[in-house]
């Protein structure tokens, strides 16, 4: 075993023990989102698991004699893993930079990372990523929140993002809007939830509803040139690019939740069922292994280069596919009711359906590989 092995087994472990945090409130979340603040309460280290940059967590968690940050995929899917094992609406509900650190590292100056991981820092802070809107989805060439000059110098940002993780309680976070027509005219916007003219309402969910996914509505909301991320790059080097990067780190993520929802099921049925009902999920084991290994692959190449987002797709694509199947498989090694008798079963099952929405849906995944092939980044083995 070599010495990064050695850590990731190591690290494994200690976020395993904190899994067991999370077990007292997992239904609790589940049935109402509003109460993820008792997350904090639960003993998890919440703060040290934020993926806080170095410069904003003076007491990272330790293992194997080094710090560990929790701001590298390899590290995150690792843990997150874990905590989905026991819940991944609470991982999900947990305060935090998630996807709107990764572009406020990406494209913030230094007042504007102040204020954003500052922020963080201080107390507990849910963000929010605003990109997906209703209708057209995450398609930017149909994006309708812009970005106006309000003839005194600011701007006013108008427009409707829906399904945004934790809106409706962040306090920060990032939009995407349009400033002007073409691919290259759409940019990120630092925003605070406290302006005048934001409105966050909470949506009614089946799966994953810690996460309370929610719609943002934005009229007139006043904005200067300090809320414009990246306002100082050329415009090949802001909105969408930071926005593609971020879907490329995070899907190793996502497949490292759906995953561990996969495995919560496994091990659940193993543990409840007889040994000849459980024997149905034979072949189950062997891809819980291959998809982790598929998953911390994905992940080494997304830290590597996130603009390269070919394993990130396979991954989802494998992941998310894995948690549907062994879902329902498992209901049926319960027979007849099995989800009215097995509370945490039956939400297994709901929270692995949301997996596939999350950061593309299995046909942009596809389409992101068939590209990645026709322009050589993929050759036939591992497209097969």
């Amino acid at each position: 075993m070599t010495a990064d092995e050695e850590f990731l087994t190591e690290l494994r472990g200690l976020a395993r023990e904190f899994g067991d945090m999370l077990s007292p409130t997992a239904l609790t979340v589940d049935r109402d989102p509003g109460q993820a603040r008792m997350l904090l309460d639960s003993g998890l280290p919440w703060r040290q698991l934020m993926g806080l940059p170095a410069e904003y967590n003076p007491d990272p968690l330790r293992v194997g004699g080094r710090s560990v940050y929790l701001d590298k995929a390899v590290e995150q899917v690792t843990v997150l893993e874990e905590l989905a094992r026991v819940d991944a609406g609470a991982v999900l509900a947990l305060p935090g930079p998630s996807m709107s650190g990764f572009v406020v590292s990406e494209l913030g100056d230094r007042a504007q990372r102040e204020r954003y991981f500052g922020r963080l820092a201080e107390s507990p802070t849910w963000t929010f990523f605003g990109m997906t809107e209703p209708g057209h989805g995450s398609d930017p060439a149909s994006m309708s929140t812009t970005v106006r000059p309000d003839g005194a110098g600011g701007y006013r940002l108008t427009g409707t993002k829906r399904f945004v993780g934790n809106g409706a309680r962040a306090a920060v976070g990032v939009v995407f809007a349009r400033r002007r027509s073409g691919p290259l005219g759409v940019c990120a916007v630092l925003l605070e939830t406290d302006r005048p003219g934001f409105t966050g309402v909470p949506l009614e969910t089946i799966g994953l509803r810690g996460l309370q996914l929610s719609e943002l509505r934005m009229r007139d909301v006043p904005l200067t040139d300090d809320d414009l991320l990246g306002r100082d790059r050329s415009a090949t080097r802001q909105g969408m690019w930071a926005a593609v990067r971020t879907f490329n780190r995070y899907r190793p993520v996502v497949s490292s939740l759906a995953l561990g929802v996969a495995q919560a099921a496994y091990d659940y049925t193993v543990a409840h069922c007889s040994r000849r009902t459980i024997d149905r999920l034979a072949g189950f084991e062997g891809r819980l292994r291959g998809t982790r290994a598929l998953v911390l692959a994905a992940a080494r190449a997304a830290d590597r280069d996130p603009a390269d987002g070919t394993l990130a797709s396979a991954a989802k694509i494998r992941a998310t596919r894995l948690a549907e199947e062994l879902t329902l498989e498992a209901v049926e090694c319960f027979g007849p009711g099995a989800r009215w008798d097995h509370p945490p079963l039956d939400k297994y099952v709901r929270d692995a359906r949301a997996f596939e929405f999350m950061e593309g849906t299995g046909t942009i995944q596809r389409l992101n590989l068939a590209q990645a092939y026709l322009s050589g980044r993929l050759d036939d083995d591992r497209a097969a």
